[in-house]
């Protein structure tokens, strides 16, 4: 059985995180993490029976005495760089849902996983479908390659543009040879008014109470556009992702970024 700390347990996705664990017959719950709520029960926190499994305020902490095998990470951006390093230096494979890790933050990651030979999965969107979405935005980019991505999230998410957004940009301007895209000479009335610039692929962040994660990817071409949307209506959405990386982060060696890599590993 993998034992398994959730750090930012007291977070909305930490909550369901941990509620994923404690249903799941191979995986134990052995410890969990966050600044506020220290001291209440994980399983309370999260909608169940208690676990016997109190929040901790200091991961160093409680990685020295629950002595897991994996941490999931769902905190924030000022705070998951810091906490993937703990995790590698307790030699506990880190699987990471938090954005705002940096190119720089990636390196170091990779370097010392190698130098361990620890598994790490570090994921901008876990749920199936966004994985499924970028997989079919890199197949029409190289036919369509004029394409703009449009995100949507709450109003309580702290970085534009999204993880999801960032990585799907990536993938496009990887799989496609570049594109003369929109009016060389255009003008922006209003500064930002074309969103964000990846590679020259435009993307928009819409930040609105009732939301909860979305993505368009608008593709144009002569005549015609080709839009692939996804949509994430319940923090549910990502569990079955998180658990597949959780049950094969332990069998990988350095660091895999993108969920698409262990979901598609078999082809």
């Amino acid at each position: 059985m993998l034992r398994v700390v959730v750090s930012g347990a007291a977070g909305r996705m930490g909550r369901t995180v941990v509620a994923a664990v404690c249903r799941a017959g191979d995986l134990e719950l052995v410890g969990a993490v966050d600044r506020q709520q220290v001291g209440v029960d994980a399983g309370t926190l999260a909608g169940l029976e208690p676990v016997g499994v109190p929040l901790g305020g200091d991961l160093d902490g409680v990685l020295e005495w629950a002595r897991p095998d994996v941490m999931v990470d769902f905190t924030g951006p000022s705070a998951v760089a810091a906490n993937l390093h703990t995790a590698i230096s307790h030699l506990v494979c880190p699987v990471v849902g938090t954005t705002g890790l940096s190119e720089p933050d990636l390196a170091e990651a990779r370097r010392k996983c190698a130098e361990k030979r620890l598994g790490c999965v570090v994921a901008p969107n876990f749920a199936l479908g966004a994985v499924l979405m970028m997989r079919l935005a890199a197949i029409c980019a190289p036919l369509m390659p004029q394409v703009e991505v449009i995100e949507f999230h709450h109003d309580q998410k702290v970085d534009s543009p999204s993880g999801t957004a960032i990585k799907t940009a990536e993938v496009i301007a990887k799989a496609r040879a570049g594109a003369g895209q929109g009016l060389a000479a255009g003008q922006e009335i209003l500064p930002g008014a074309r969103g964000a610039a990846y590679d020259g692929i435009s993307i928009h962040s819409v930040r609105l109470p009732g939301l909860m994660a979305h993505q368009e990817v608008i593709f144009g071409g002569l005549g015609q556009t080709l839009t692939i949307r996804h949509d994430s209506i319940s923090r549910e959405s990502f569990v079955p992702g998180i658990l597949l990386a959780v049950r094969k982060v332990s069998r990988l060696s350095g660091v895999v970024y993108g969920l698409e890599n262990i979901l598609f590993d078999s082809e």
